[in-house]
């Protein structure tokens, strides 16, 4: 790992549903990253295309078997913590599996592991409007 972005605190440790939710953040600040530097249009009404449940657990697919143990630990953690209902517009597991990927998300932020990142985003958005290829 590289620098730890909380000093002292070792974000595996941390709890899932708080590395879901910095993971939220993450997420749209990497598709909205994405889109602007793709030159999209109209990046605000885009992003909308990309941060619904859905939509992450399309980019989840694609990741997962890129996924190392400890990143793969990570999901299933944030995949089984306690959630409240889910929006209308998804699935109870669907919205589990977006979770999950936001704890991710948010553990890589917080290791340092900014590099990673943005790999596991090229992956999961390769094929997607974000890089200029139609789905």
């Amino acid at each position: 790992m590289t620098d730890i972005a909380i000093e002292g605190k070792d974000p595996f440790q941390m709890p899932a549903a708080s590395l879901a939710y910095l993971g939220d953040a993450v997420y749209e600040i990497e598709v909205r990253t994405a889109l602007v530097t793709a030159g999209v249009s109209k990046p605000s009404v885009a992003s909308l295309r990309y941060v619904t449940a859905t939509a992450q657990c399309q980019v989840l697919e694609k990741i997962l078997p890129s996924l190392n143990e400890k990143e793969n630990d990570i999901y299933h953690r944030g995949r089984n913590c306690v959630h409240n209902m889910p929006p209308k517009s998804c699935t109870m597991a669907e919205y589990r599996r977006a979770t999950g990927l936001e704890a991710l998300f948010g553990y890589l932020w917080l290791a340092g592991e900014k590099e990673r990142l943005a790999q596991l985003c090229r992956i999961g958005f390769a094929g997607m409007e974000l890089y200029g290829e139609e789905e």
